[in-house]
């Protein structure tokens, strides 16, 4: 879920707790793998993770690993019968029947080549799931705006495609499955895309900022991002929908 340079807010990220463990429930619905001893979660997060892992898997023992002390805190606070640790995924070594990964890999510098390597810990499957709407307008916009604010330094995030994961996880002994699918996401509420954003992806530019220049970055950002996602009406309700693409992988031990 995390890296360690940043300070994250659990509660900010749970504001869209739901459309944010969405793809990790279907990306366990594909996970072929029916009883498994020992799971780990890396890059648990603040412990949304549990409840999908515990309805699909109820006998397994659950340990879950993030990179930040917050989110972490808010794990144990959320799912005290689990094991949570701080760690970096980086460096991580350990082993279970089950290694999942829900929308962290893409915050790991290099982590295509981490893949071959945490997907050996896993004695039965490999599983993961990742943003890949970086080109959307909402990082766009995130970037642009930021270097006006002269925010250049920040790491790009970078994903695969769907083949090109298949291709890093394909080996002697395994199968892999790989798709990608992008969810339209109904939000309400004013600024919502900006209140999406600024819970991930917007965290690192919102922190870099001073406290004299975050209210001019903040208005710049939300008018841009008003303009490209509308509000529209269903139902009577002002919403706005935000097209999210996510990418998909498993890899099961044959």
């Amino acid at each position: 879920m995390s890296t360690s340079e940043h300070q994250w807010d659990p509660g900010k990220y749970l504001e869209f707790g739901d459309e944010r463990t969405r793809p990790f429930i279907d990306l366990l619905a594909r996970i072929p793998v029916v009883d498994p001893a020992t799971i780990v979660d890396l890059g648990c997060g603040p412990g949304n993770d549990v409840p999908p892992l515990q309805r699909r898997w109820p006998g397994a023992a659950l340990r879950g690993v993030d990179s930040s002390p917050e989110m972490i805190e808010r794990a144990r606070a959320a799912a005290p019968g689990v094991e949570f640790e701080v760690g970096d995924l980086a460096k991580w070594h350990g082993s279970a029947d089950l290694v999942v990964s829900n929308a962290t890999l893409q915050w790991v510098a290099g982590h295509r080549a981490l893949l071959p390597r945490l997907a050996d810990a896993a004695l039965r499957a490999f599983a993961f799931q990742v943003p890949g709407n970086f080109i959307a307008p909402s990082h766009v916009l995130l970037r642009e705006i930021g270097a006006r604010f002269g925010i250049t330094d920040v790491r790009p995030l970078e994903v695969a495609t769907a083949s090109e994961y298949l291709a890093d996880l394909a080996r002697p002994g395994w199968t892999v499955d790989a798709w990608e699918t992008t969810y339209c996401h109904v939000l309400l509420g004013p600024d919502a895309v900006f209140e999406w954003v600024s819970g991930t992806g917007a965290r690192p530019y919102l922190q870099a900022l001073s406290d004299a220049d975050r209210p001019a970055f903040v208005e710049q950002y939300k008018a841009a991002l008003r303009e490209a996602y509308p509000q529209s009406e269903i139902g009577g309700e002002p919403v706005t929908v935000l097209p999210f693409r996510r990418i998909f992988a498993v890899a099961v031990r044959t």
